[in-house]
């Protein structure tokens, strides 16, 4: 007997589930560590953290800002300045034609943002950098704004912290980039001069020579869970020093047990945990 006879020559029945359904844009989020799929919704109300592996999702300032401060109580600032191509740099493309698209795509100026405003009432100005924005590269605009937010925080006697999540140096600046370093690290000593605390809170990724200024100079550096912080990649130190290094060697768990950081916090722990450390410089002032 042939099996011929057996083979279907139609097709089954088609119903609208068999048809391909492409999911709308924003609506899910696949988590990048553990591959769990959940909605966009359910990730936002988790403050961006997968509920599963609690893989903390990179945000910046806007998202930030929601976490931390009281409702209506933020003020932005120094929200005017804007980076120039001081010396007309070309690599793939030219660094002017880098700053439109950049500009365009995230609806800012420049990789910084500077606010002020209440955490459970407790008054702070914060400088937050965003690496949506040339992958938060520390130029200029990110140097001034800084040094702006630091003496407001002066003027106001006002704590200060800034939340670092950068690349690094903005090379298609050359020095004007790398001179951000000092020009930072000069008027944190002003801050610390007057008195006021500086809250260093470190987020993934921070390298290059964030890393190497501003966000290792805190009063306190704390960092969230699993964040990569360091100056030059691994590859690059390994090569250099012709050793073998150590798993998750430049993990934030990796550098709190060598003392490089106070501590590590849970997102939907830190406006807790700043309120607390607020307290206490004020009460040991």
């Amino acid at each position: 007997m042939s099996s011929t006879w057996f083979r279907r020559i139609k097709k089954g029945i088609l119903t609208s589930t068999h048809e391909k359904k492409e999911a709308p844009d924003g609506v899910w989020h696949k988590c990048p560590e553990c591959k769990v799929t959940i909605t966009v919704k359910e990730l936002q109300e988790h403050l961006y953290v997968c509920p599963k592996c609690n893989y903390h999702n990179r945000i910046n300032a806007p998202e930030y800002f929601d976490i931390l401060f009281d409702d209506d109580s933020a003020e932005l600032l120094f929200e005017n300045i804007a980076p120039k191509d001081k010396l007309g740099f070309v690599d793939l493309k030219p660094y002017a034609v880098r700053l439109k698209d950049a500009q365009r795509t995230t609806g800012l100026l420049d990789a910084m943002t500077v606010g002020v405003g209440d955490i459970e009432g407790r008054k702070i100005v914060i400088a937050c950098m965003n690496f949506n924005f040339i992958g938060g590269s520390m130029g200029s605009v990110v140097g001034e704004k800084i040094a702006r937010g630091i003496e407001y925080a002066i003027e106001h006697k006002l704590p200060f912290m800034i939340i670092s999540k950068s690349g690094g140096a903005r090379m298609m600046e050359s020095a004007f980039s790398l001179m951000q370093m000092a020009k930072t690290s000069a008027k944190l000593t002003r801050l610390a001069k007057a008195g006021l605390p500086y809250i260093s809170f470190i987020t993934d990724p921070t390298t290059g020579g964030v890393t190497a200024s501003y966000a290792m100079l805190g009063d306190i550096n704390i960092a969230e869970p699993k964040a990569l912080i360091g100056f030059a990649g691994p590859r690059v130190i390994k090569e250099t020093i012709k050793k073998d290094l150590p798993p998750g060697f430049q993990r934030s768990e990796f550098l709190l047990e060598h003392g490089f950081l106070d501590f590590i916090v849970q997102r939907q722990n830190l406006k807790e945990k700043l309120t607390m450390v607020i307290d206490w410089y004020v009460k040991n002032k």
